[in-house]
């Protein structure tokens, strides 16, 4: 279980709150205006924001001190973060060893994470030789090849065309389906929440409200999501 206890986040004249917990193996995306604080979310709960009062915790450990790697945490950012000179493998690689001085074991690993996700021909190209979407692809491996417990998704996919970015988001959820890794989801489109989060955290207002059913929330909306859903 993620737990946010009385947290504060600050950043020059922004704040943020929030008090709630998430469970264990759920999936749970993150809504709210431009700018209200949901990347700031993520920020906190992977280690690189400190909050300014209060506590994360991630089953009974208290990670709120923890540098980013060594809480158990993967991250999947918007831009994917490849690295141009390195080929897919070497990519992927990274999610275990920076060195990229792997194991057989290891090497055997990111084999079987390209494989999963429908790479396995692909691995000694470089990201230029690659669709939007393998990138992506490249990407979602080498969060699977971590094996972390909780997984961050801040707006991977939001470049991709609609039919891409529902291939990559039945994708993820067939992932989770296999590992049960918890997973909290950025996204400005509701239509993403629908698909594979049945809770939905709202943030506005310089709050993160506790999760809440998203086909009840977005249903129903409150008038600061009413506002940015149109």
């Amino acid at each position: 279980m993620l737990t946010l206890d009385a947290l504060t986040l600050t950043q020059d004249d922004f704040k943020l709150t929030a008090d709630f917990t998430v469970a264990t193996g759920s999936r749970t995306a993150i809504i709210g205006p431009s700018g209200a604080g949901k990347s700031t979310l993520l920020a906190a709960i992977s280690g690189f924001l400190t909050p300014k009062h209060g506590h994360i915790r991630w089953q009974d450990t208290d990670l709120t001190q923890s540098p980013p790697g060594k809480r158990p945490v993967a991250m999947l950012f918007q831009d994917n973060n490849l690295f141009p000179h390195l080929t897919v493998a070497q990519n992927v690689g990274l999610g275990l060893r920076p060195n990229l001085r792997l194991t057989q074991d290891e090497q055997a690993k990111v084999a079987a994470a390209l494989t999963r996700v429908g790479l396995a021909d692909m691995s000694d190209r470089k990201p230029a030789q690659l669709s939007g979407g393998q990138q992506s692809r490249v990407a979602l491996a080498r969060v699977l090849v971590q094996s972390r417990p909780l997984i961050l998704l801040d707006e991977p996919f939001a470049a991709l065309g609609p039919a891409l970015k529902t291939d990559m988001l039945d994708l993820v959820a067939a992932l989770l389906d296999e590992t049960n890794a918890t997973l909290l989801m950025v996204s400005h489109d509701p239509t993403d929440a629908r698909r594979i989060a049945p809770q939905t955290i709202l943030v506005a207002d310089g709050k993160a409200h506790p999760p809440q059913d998203t086909q009840t929330l977005l249903d129903t909306p409150p008038d600061a999501l009413k506002a940015y859903l149109g």
